[in-house]
């Protein structure tokens, strides 16, 4: 539980990489934070982290793309006096197989949580969003959904989800208390993230990144949320997409090979 006037905060996908950077910035800046994930372990840890520094914290165990699991955690939010915030986050790539050998499966774990997660959550919170009297959906999707690149239609097919789901909520809701702010990260290096999408296989992920000087960090991406968060009410940032320098496009970046 968090004191009146308070604003809560839920972050979804917060166990690692964009999500628990953009936990610890949000709480910094004065929110209760939620932390969700499957993870179990890992968001406790990073609220204990985050309670530990002096600031507010809940962990909560959650599968997006588990209705059920989504509903009865908007159930248990409904105790708190308000929630305010909304940041999907919980997505990812699987793959980078050309759409002549790419993996179904992949392709549909893709979307469920990229599109569907941001779906579930969105759907679950926005009566308490609403009701807050101030509430901001924030969607985190990719410059993956702006443009499209060899190898990457899956990824690039659920994240043009995530944007229109984006934009047409902002048209479907407008005249009501709720902001929808879509910030779409170019080239980020995280622990995970290429990782994740090349099923283990470290070597091919490091060649991802490799000869960039500075690719986005998750600070980095996590500092535009919290920017774009923090505006005051009546100013809505419907899109942001931020690369680093060295990315000029999603298939023009420079390296110093």
């Amino acid at each position: 539980m968090t004191a009146a006037g308070t604003p809560i905060a839920v972050i979804t996908g917060a166990s690692s990489g964009i999500g628990a950077a953009t936990a610890r910035q949000l709480a910094a800046a004065g929110h209760h934070v939620v932390v969700t994930a499957r993870r179990k372990d890992r968001i406790e840890a990073l609220a204990a982290e985050i309670n530990a520094a002096g600031h507010r914290a809940t962990a909560y165990a959650l599968d997006v793309t588990d209705r059920a699991a989504v509903d009865a955690f908007a159930t248990e939010l409904a105790g708190y006096p308000s929630v305010n915030v909304l940041v999907n986050n919980a997505g990812g790539a699987l793959g980078a197989d050309p759409v002549a050998t790419g993996d179904p499966a992949d392709w549909r774990r893709m979307y469920e949580t990229n599109v569907i997660g941001t779906l579930n959550v969105t759907q679950a919170l926005l009566p308490a969003l609403t009701a807050s009297g101030d509430g901001t959906v924030v969607i985190l999707s990719s410059t993956a959904g702006h443009g499209t690149y060899e190898g990457g239609a899956g990824y690039v097919a659920a994240k043009h989800g995530a944007h229109v789901l984006a934009e047409t909520l902002r048209l479907e809701i407008v005249g009501t208390p709720v902001r929808v702010i879509e910030i779409a990260p170019g080239m980020v290096k995280t622990e995970e993230f290429a990782t994740t999408r090349f099923h283990g296989d470290t070597e091919r992920a490091a060649k991802v990144y490799a000869g960039v000087a500075a690719p986005l960090t998750a600070d980095d991406v996590a500092d535009t949320i919290t920017w774009a968060v923090t505006r005051p009410s009546h100013v809505n940032i419907d899109l942001l997409i931020v690369r680093p320098r060295a990315q000029a496009s999603n298939t023009k970046i420079h390296r110093e090979l």
